[in-house]
Parts: structure tokens; sequence; C-alpha cells
């Protein structure tokens, strides 16, 4: 795309969000925010909650692990305007079958749409891939009103939507975004490592759990990383606690880089290189203080099947619920070793153009799309991995989560497209990204669904 059509898509998506938003002040009736439980979900629903409470609008919210017909049940009946967050475009067909009509539904979604039978403001519209449906909702907010302070939980909710993986970097719309925290003095953007850790983690620590890309002698070492801190004369603690990547000096913060980039090959190192944003507003090593972290909290409360807790965090509290949040990503992180290690251990079996584990009912059906993430560097990068899991509380209906990586995706890979086919071929339905997607699947048609998702995966690459 030439730079001139790219300022007329912006131009396009930012006039439009300001249409959309009129649609919203216009209304005389209550809203019930429905919104998804992961990281960009939540992030959702603390922008537009804040927004419509700001403009004295009266609301209610509910969370949804996904839009089906086990879960549409749960969407009152009621006289309230249904604005759905990171979900809803993929499931008009569903929403029409249950005789929603028109006037009752607006929709705020990145995820690619299924007809246009309902007002919706969505990134395809606009071939906008690299924003967040917490970044779509933002531009509404800051069109209602100026809330360039939301800012934040846009860029929290486009990080933890892996918006950012490809180029380490916020690009497109998500950029003016980010401007606009870095204008109102709330984000500060670094260049150098981008490391999961860097406001909490011990140096030492952090370096020890870089795991992607590998680097020999320091991962999964905790002594050689204490060893090569010494070595480069780069204290570990100071008066107070250990010292994080934060507390470094830019000094010391380029002789670890070029301690490392020594045992790694140039493309690993791109890899390693990249934003990080960081919050100025929030307290020095917490899990708050940047992005990635805060992201990933949020998403430990969602997979946790509390997404409340992690909307009162965004809403402000730092008291009784971040304390519970706290516990939840203590736990996220130690499930999410154990399945790594898990798949790891257990090995995947590959097909022509796919690899796959069933997990069966070990881990949560919530974190296995996690942990396909996680694996896949690890195991064939060329393919696509597949993880089956028993859903709990449900005997009959099983969670697939596929995920791929960006070099898969330029091939030709679309794992949204391929798990929706595959799963309604059995009954069953699915929903995502071209790069990480997941649905559902009757018990029994495990065998069967796979070598479907093989086939579909074959012709997309072919």
């Amino acid at each position: 795309m030439n730079e001139k059509h790219e300022r007329e898509m912006k131009k396009d998506i930012i006039s439009y969000s300001q249409e959309f938003a009129d649609k919203i002040l216009s209304s005389k009736r209550k809203f019930t925010l429905v919104s998804h439980i992961d990281a960009d979900g939540i992030s959702s629903m603390a922008i537009m909650a804040r927004t419509l409470k700001k403009e004295k609008i009266k609301f209610k919210g509910l969370f949804l692990r996904q839009l089906d017909d086990l879960t549409i049940k749960k969407i009152q009946r009621d006289d309230s305007i249904k604005l759905f967050l990171d979900l809803g475009s993929g499931q008009q067909e569903l929403l029409r079958n249950y005789q929603f009509n028109k006037e009752d539904i607006l929709i705020i979604d990145h995820h690619i749409p299924q007809g246009d039978y309902y007002d919706q403001f969505n990134s395809h519209m606009f071939n906008e891939e690299k924003i967040s449906a917490s970044g779509l909702c933002y531009l509404v907010s800051r069109s209602i009103n100026d809330n360039y302070d939301l800012s934040k939980l846009a860029v929290v909710g486009a990080v933890g939507d892996m918006m950012a993986n490809e180029t380490n970097r916020l690009e497109g719309v998500m950029r003016e975004i980010l401007d606009d925290g870095v204008k109102e003095g709330i984000i500060e953007v670094t260049n150098d490592l981008s490391i999961y850790g860097i406001s909490t983690r011990p140096i030492h620590i952090m370096l020890e759990y870089l795991d992607d890309p590998y680097i020999d002698g320091l991962t999964d070492n905790a002594v050689e990383c204490v060893n090569l801190l010494s070595d480069l004369q780069i204290p570990i603690r100071d008066q107070e606690d250990w010292r994080v990547w934060e507390d470094l000096t830019k000094e010391e913060k380029m002789k670890i880089q070029s301690a490392i980039s020594s045992r790694l090959s140039t493309e690993d190192l791109k890899k390693l290189l990249g934003e990080e944003y960081i919050f100025k507003d929030e307290r020095r090593r917490t899990p708050l203080r940047n992005a990635k972290e805060f992201s990933t909290l949020l998403n430990a409360c969602g997979r946790w099947v509390k997404p409340k807790t992690g909307l009162y965090v965004c809403l402000g509290d730092r008291d009784r619920y971040y304390e519970d949040a706290l516990i939840m990503l203590k736990n996220h992180k130690r499930v999410i070793r154990d399945l790594f290690n898990h798949i790891l251990k257990e090995g995947v079996v590959e097909l022509d153009a796919i690899q796959y584990i069933d997990v069966k009912d070990y881990f949560p059906d919530t974190i296995i799309g996690i942990g396909a993430g996680m694996v896949l560097s690890k195991v064939n990068r060329k393919k696509p991995i597949i993880i089956i899991g028993d859903i709990i509380g449900e005997k009959d209906v099983r969670k697939v989560s596929a995920r791929s990586n960006y070099e898969q995706v330029k091939m030709g890979v679309n794992l949204q497209k391929a798990i929706i086919s595959a799963a309604e071929s059995f009954g069953g339905g699915g929903g995502g990204h071209s790069i990480a997607a997941g649905g559902h699947i009757p018990k029994g048609c495990e065998k069967e669904f796979l070598l479907r998702m093989d086939e579909y995966i074959k012709e997309q690459i072919s």
C-alpha cells in the first residue's frame, strides 16, 4: 500500500469512528456491553465502560468466552442496545438466527466479518489488520470525548492481541493511538531489548527465562546468567531489591545487548530488539508498568474465568481486585510453564501440513491456545500447531486451538478460515485470525477434524 493510499484509509477509519460514536450518542437507550474475556476484550470493555460512564449513559456488562449457541442465551432480551466488543462480526448469522433486530445491535470488532447485517465498526472495512478491538473502541471513545488517557488501555489490548509481534512495534492506526498516550505523558516508548519481564523480573531471571530465541549457555541456566552479569560488572541488586531491566543505565543495557548478540544469529537478534511501552503513571516493578506484563495479567484473569477482576484493575482498582489479579497471574504463569513442558515431553504428531497434540483434561481449555503459541518455536516452525483439550463442564464438546507464525501466514496459511470450515463440517464452530484461531468440535470427531484441517492447510499453501 503506497503512502497516499495509507493516509486515505487512515482518514476513512477516523471519519467512520466519529459516525459510529454518533450512533452511540444519539441513542436514548441503555447499553449492554458484551465483550470477549482476553486482554483485548477486557481492555475494550474498560474503555467503553469509562466512556459511557463519563457521558452519563446507563449500561451493564457481560463477558463471554465465545459467542455461540450456548453462550448467546446469556444475553438478556431486554430493551437495551447490545454493543459487542471484540466479537460479534463473525457471528452475525448466529445473531440473526436468534432474531436480534438490527436496531438493537452495534459491533466494534477486528475479526473477519460474516456479512454486514448489523451496524459495525470493523478494521477489515478499511483493510487495517494491525489494530485491536480495544484500539477501535479507543477511536470511538476519542470521537465521543477527548479521552486521550484511555490510549493506554488500547495499547495494552493491542499488545495482548499480538498486534506488535511481527515487527516488535505497533504500526498503522495503532501508531497514532500510541502517540496520543505519549503526548498525554502516560506512555514512554523505549527501543532496546523487547523481552517479557523488563519491569518485574530480576535481570538474571529475565535472561534465564528467555527461550525465543534460545540463547545457548544462558537460557535455563541461572548460574551462567549471574556469572555473565558479574563479568560485565553489572550489579544484580541495589540497596532495596533485585534490579530489573528498567533499573539499568543505558550503558549497562548496551553491555548486555552486546554480550547477547555475540551468541545469536542476525535473525534471532532481530527478534529481541524492538519497542517496549512503559506506563509512567503506574508504580515501578509492578506488572502494570508495561504493556506486555499488563496484558498478561489481564489474560490471566480472563483465562481463569475472572475477567471482571481484570476489568476493575483497568478501571483503577489497585487494592482488592489487583491483589486477586496478581494471584491469578502467578498461577497462570506456573500452569502455562507446565503445559509448555508437557507438550515438549509428550511430543506432537505431524501430518503433511499440520502438527497436533491432545492434552485431554490435563490443562484448562482456556490456556491451551497460549501454550500452542509458546511451543511453536520449539517444534516444527514450518507447520501450524493444533492443540485439542477438554472443556470444563462439557462432556460432548472439545476445545481446539491453533497457532501459526508470520512466515506461514505469508505462505498462505489462514487458520481462521481453516478452523471455521473444518469445525462446521462436524457441527462445531470457530473464529479468530489468520495467525491464531480457535473453536469447538463434538467429541469423537477429533481424528476426522485433524485430517480435514490438514487438507485445508495444504490447499492454502499449495
